[in-house]
Order: structure tokens, then C-alpha cells, then sequence
């Protein structure tokens, strides 16, 4: 049994894209407030472990996959913007700059236990304020990480991606479907 301890349905759908079909939605409730002077690898690494093993605490015998997505811009984690405020304030930030996006996946089966996190480039174009405002009414940026969704209307913002695209989107597939794939998910 393949459970994703995510309430996303951004992984979901990139789940079914690479024909996955978990066969249980849990999201695992866990605090993901950043510790001091935690930098954005180490907590994503630290908040998609901690998913996975609270999800696997409760059904030992699943296979757990769990991620976690950080926008970063330099050692500053951006955060998951819940208000326009928020989402203008990284918006404008990201203006004109590369920043990374980070993945951590963590896998966790009565096969073992996989972490991998995968790290993508992005560079945002120099954004006026119309545009900033065009995108913010567009509503996309709610509950993303940095602000903004490069599979919705921020596509047109972006000139420049190094790496992997379903990282930037929530959950590299290439790598989850390896590590699934090692831990036997799938295979009699």
C-alpha cells in the first residue's frame, strides 16, 4: 500500500502523471515552523522526514512517500504565502533574481528508507508593478511557497529554469519514482 502524506494536490496529480495512484491520502500534521538560523536545505530535509515518520508511526506496513517544498533565496526561506501581502512581498523580492527550489523527499517502506533532496534554479524577470498586481489577482499565489505556482500564470515570468521542473512544480518525479522503484513499490 502506497500512501502520500500530503494534502497537496499538485503531488497527487504529479503522481498520476508518472501512473501512481497512492492508495491513501494522509496528510501528517506536524509543526513546520523553521528552527533559528535553520537553512532552507536542512529544514526541508527535516520537515519531509518528519512527515514521513509520523504518517509510517501510524501504518508500519505502507510504503510513506512525504515531501516538502522550499522556495529559498539565498539562507532566507520564503514562506508559503497565505495573504496578498505576503505574496507581493516575495514577488517582489524574486524580481530580477535566481533562487532555489527545494525538494527533500523521504520514502519510508518495511523495505527501508529513502531521503533525496533535488534543487532547481529559477529565474524571475524584472517585474514591474502591473505585473506583480496582474499576477496577484490572478489568486494563484495562495498557500505557494514564494509566492507563486510556475505551472499557472508565473510561466510567463520565468525565462530561466536549471534542473528539474516537477521539482519546482512539488515533487521531482524522476527521482521519487527511482527511490519508489528501490523500495520495491510496484514489484511482487
Amino acid at each position: 500500500m502506497l500512501i502520500l502524506a500530503s494534502a497537496s494536490p499538485r503531488r497527487l496529480e504529479l503522481l498520476k502523471q508518472a501512473g501512481i495512484v497512492p492508495d491513501r491520502i494522509v496528510a501528517a500534521a506536524i509543526d513546520e515552523t523553521p528552527l533559528k538560523h535553520e537553512i532552507p536545505s536542512v529544514y526541508a530535509q527535516r520537515i519531509a522526514a518528519a512527515k514521513a515518520e509520523k504518517v509510517a508511526a501510524e501504518h508500519p506496513d505502507a510504503i510513506v512517500l512525504a515531501a516538502d517544498t522550499v522556495v529559498a533565496l539565498g539562507r532566507r526561506i520564503l514562506p508559503k504565502t497565505e495573504t496578498v501581502d505576503e505574496a507581493r512581498e516575495c514577488l517582489t523580492m524574486l524580481s530580477g533574481r535566481r533562487h532555489k527550489v527545494l525538494t527533500a523527499v523521504s520514502i519510508t517502506s518495511p523495505h527501508g528508507k529513502k531521503d533525496k533532496l533535488v534543487t532547481s534554479v529559477v529565474s524571475f524577470k524584472r517585474l514591474s508593478v502591473v505585473e506583480i498586481e496582474a499576477y496577484l489577482a490572478t489568486k494563484e499565489w495562495q498557500g505557494k511557497a514564494g509566492g507563486y505556482a510556475i505551472q499557472g500564470q508565473a510561466a510567463t515570468l520565468i525565462p530561466f529554469i536549471s534542473g528539474s521542473y516537477t521539482n519546482i512544480v512539488g515533487l521531482p518525479l524522476h527521482e521519487t519514482v527511482y527511490m519508489l522503484r528501490s523500495l520495491k513499490y510496484g514489484q511482487p
